[in-house]
């Protein structure tokens, strides 16, 4: 049974905490995460590995620890927010498995038996699995970041959904917060046009539009800096092949912001 992988926002800070301050803004951002375990398919993947946009390393780096803790990489929020969990589990045993995959495909790494989970992984994830009981393991970006580098990763790690790992990229879509808001209409749109078009050509083709994204329209004013959509990169490289589908779009996101997001592959089941 192989798993699809996902691409998905993840919002900001710990906004899944905070329905009362944002009243609505999430509302159907949170209805597709809550999907996503359907999205996936009958069969319950045995653990989750995150790239999250909030970790770069200088080489590909694994989150080891069996039970991580929180890291609270945000500013400007709530007090309470600085004080909420997530204990979801680790997994040694995947985090071994990632660095066994990455150095079978010549790729260098290391593992992190120390650091915690960031909001890119636990704000999408709070809302996906609730009960905070599915294992997941964190896999850092790598500095400099080389869509192709994220590729060949994502590449590598294409077995494990075969061994019920569910491989989810997380970011952002769009990313521009000096832009939010109604004056990000017009580029938002067009560079979401752009990716979703160029998710749904076949492998190589779409992996050759991605290496080559600063070309889009809009690319830098959606992306001045890239980290947020990097995590696509693996996602696609894990199923480089499978077909694409857009399993969240909204088009009024923060008062005009396009965002998305995508599947890559058939449900299990």
């Amino acid at each position: 049974m192989r798993f699809p992988t996902f691409f998905i926002s993840h919002g900001g800070g710990p906004w899944p905490w905070m329905k009362d301050e944002w009243r609505g803004v999430y509302d159907q951002l949170a209805a597709a995460l809550r999907r996503l375990p359907q999205d996936a398919g009958l069969q319950q993947p045995q653990a989750v590995l995150m790239v999250s946009a909030h970790w770069e390393e200088p080489e590909f780096t694994v989150q080891s620890h069996p039970e991580p803790g929180m890291i609270y990489d945000y500013g400007g929020f709530p007090d309470y927010t600085y004080r909420i969990r997530y204990p979801a589990p680790g997994s040694p045993a995947l985090a071994q498995r990632v660095q066994a995959l990455l150095q079978d495909a010549g790729i260098a790494s290391r593992e992190d038996a120390r650091r915690g989970f960031d909001h890119g992984m636990y704000a999408p994830m709070v809302v996906i699995y609730p009960e905070a009981d599915m294992p997941t393991v964190q896999l850092s970006l790598k500095r400099g970041l080389d869509p192709q580098d994220h590729l060949a990763m994502g590449r590598a790690l294409a077995p494990l959904r075969d061994e019920g790992v569910l491989i989810i990229g997380s970011g952002l879509s769009y990313h521009n917060l000096h832009a939010f808001g109604p004056q990000a209409k017009g580029p938002s749109a067009a560079f979401d046009a752009w990716l979703d078009e160029s998710l749904a050509a076949p492998g190589a083709a779409r992996s050759a539009a991605l290496a080559a994204w600063q070309q889009a329209p809009s690319a830098r004013q959606a992306h001045p800096r890239e980290e947020h959509l990097l995590p696509l990169m693996v996602a696609v490289g894990a199923a480089e092949h499978d077909r694409a589908q857009r399993v969240y779009h909204q088009a009024d996101f923060f008062g005009g912001i396009s965002v998305s997001n995508w599947r890559f592959g058939a449900p299990v089941g």
